[in-house]
């Protein structure tokens, strides 16, 4: 999915437990969607509320910031960013910086932190903290550095080292923040036991009296496609004067269009504009875009996308990947171009994510020459070879059956300088299975679970089965038990959804467990030439 929000979010290898255990859920009522309702919203919501921009999570406990030196972290940033051997860590940045009497604050080192998360930096954020934790004399750590601290933990370690770490933790320390931040670690990778139970605990300790760990659960129900749930936390956020912010709105709105009801979401859309508290931003109008495309009113889509644009403000280039994606939705190749030009006009430069979002429009759209002419552009103007670009458009040519051409394609990608990811050799096994090579389809998925990155891949189960069926037409039963072998791979976890899509039973992988890593976000969806969206991507990645 791609057209709902960056995501936050990402996800990793991890072990599930379920090491927690809490008070079962309160029942909560269906809203109805009624004059009652609104009645009920605005009741709990009289006054407005002045929020501040800065998250609290990213508020550490100092004071005077606009006097704060700017030049010393962004120093130590771009040494830690741009290490030339990663694998030494961040600590050797910090040890290195400190020697000739170079003292580093707390403040700048979280500061440090803020903008390596900014940039998915985990891993590396999370050594500035263990450096910090090692220095307990020196830096003392709060509430919420520890929530910054756990999250960081689930992304780079598992979900299991983020409980461990959580119950590590003296009482207190552990707010309503630290809740959260485990609570976000249970729903990133889907785990709605645990999480429900945590969300009990919270409401327990009176932490459930905002609406982030609501939003955060009905993003869970969303991923779920759970609906009726996400109905549920609205009328219970509605019964105890919760009140719904904009996050809030935004997943009410996505509920009801993934249910398929025009009629409902466009409630919700009156309800949201009569809360003066809010107002509607352009992920309200991209989320509704989203829904009217799916359901095939391609007229109130594109009014929705003109909203967009209207309500873009800073320097802010997601809302342009999301128009971008979203117009080739719709199938209007006039205004790709247009907001692609206007894109161009704002910014010095664009990420290859941009570049990513215009070709994927374009291929959807059918406009293989525009792809190649902006491919050769991205060539000339970009810092790093991004291999999801590549895999874009050599899955273009295996789809329209030019495999010779996508082996082409290929072998340009590494001459100049690409990396193939496993993404990459999917798409080089979908076209070999295409041309019934067995051995060559295989030995691309050998190469795609070797690939650097494998762990956060899994092969599409439609290549999978239509492997299994080439070699069953084929009486190649040994191939077919080779991949079965390279699906049974240590670290790997059951799914009998996934099962069942490519055709392996339990009894099959019973000594060893398949795994289909449910927190997949990193696994180069979007080289899909279809880009199939997924309505709460978005969601979870703005909370």
């Amino acid at each position: 999915m791609v057209l709902l929000q960056p995501s936050l979010h990402n996800h990793h290898n991890l072990c599930f437990s379920s090491t927690l255990s809490y008070s079962s859920p309160i029942p909560c009522k269906n809203p109805s969607f009624t004059t009652s309702l609104h009645s009920a919203v605005v009741k709990s919501q009289k006054l407005p509320v002045i929020r501040c921009s800065i998250s609290q999570v990213d508020n550490y406990g100092t004071v005077d910031f606009e006097r704060r030196p700017m030049i010393k972290w962004n120093a130590i940033y771009k040494k830690i960013s741009f290490m030339e051997n990663p694998e030494e860590g961040s600590a050797s940045v910090l040890n290195e910086w400190e020697k000739g009497s170079r003292k580093v604050t707390k403040w700048e080192l979280c500061r440090v932190v803020k903008e390596l998360r900014k940039y998915r930096r985990f891993k590396q954020a999370l050594e500035v903290y263990e450096w910090m934790n090692n220095r307990g004399e020196r830096y003392r750590l709060s509430a919420s550095d520890a929530a910054i601290q756990l999250d960081l933990v689930g992304k780079v370690c598992g979900v299991i080292s983020a409980e461990e770490f959580f119950l590590r933790l003296p009482d207190s320390l552990k707010d309503k923040r630290v809740y959260g931040a485990l609570l976000n670690a249970y729903v990133r990778t889907k785990i709605k036991g645990n999480a429900e139970l945590l969300m009990d605990k919270m409401r327990d300790k009176g932490y459930a009296i905002d609406s982030l760990p609501f939003n955060v659960m009905m993003t869970l129900y969303m991923n779920l496609k759970e609906f009726d749930k996400v109905d549920s936390m609205i009328s219970e956020m509605i019964e105890k004067g919760v009140r719904l912010d904009i996050y809030s709105y935004n997943i009410w709105l996505s509920s009801c269009g993934s249910q398929g009801s025009v009629e409902k979401m466009e409630q919700v859309y009156e309800q949201m504009k009569m809360d003066r508290a809010i107002n509607p931003n352009w992920t309200t109008f991209s989320t509704m875009a989203t829904m009217y495309i799916k359901m095939g009113q391609i007229e109130k889509a594109e009014e929705c996308l003109r909203r967009v644009e209207s309500r873009i403000t800073g320097r802010d280039r997601i809302p342009y990947h999301y128009l971008l994606s979203l117009y080739g939705g719709v199938g209007n190749k006039e205004e790709v171009y247009r907001v692609w030009k206007i894109y161009k006009s704002v910014f010095p430069s664009i990420p290859n994510l941009g570049y990513h979002a215009v070709m994927s429009s374009l291929i959807r759209i059918g406009d293989i020459v525009g792809v190649e002419n902006i491919y050769e552009e991205w060539l000339t103007v970009r810092l790093s070879y991004d291999p999801r670009i590549a895999n874009l458009i050599m899955g273009w040519y295996v789809k329209q059956g030019d495999f010779d051409q996508a082996e082409t394609f290929y072998n340009h990608m590494v001459e100049v300088g690409g990396k193939p990811n496993s993404t990459t050799w999917e798409v080089l096994a979908e076209g070999n299975i295409a041309e019934k090579r067995i051995p060559e389809a295989l030995s691309c998925f050998k190469k795609a679970f070797a690939a650097e990155g494998a762990k956060k891949w899994r092969p599409n189960p439609t290549n999978v089965s239509a492997f299994f069926k080439l070699c069953e037409e084929e009486s190649d039963m040994v191939s077919k038990d080779v991949l079965v072998g390279l699906l049974r791979q240590p670290g790997y976890r059951k799914d009998k959804a996934y099962l069942s899509l490519i055709g392996v039973t339990d009894k099959v992988v019973a000594d060893n467990q398949l795994s289909v890593e449910q927190n997949n976000t990193d696994n180069d969806k979007n080289d899909s030439v279809e880009d199939v969206d997924d309505d709460s991507e978005m969601l979870l990645g703005q909370l």
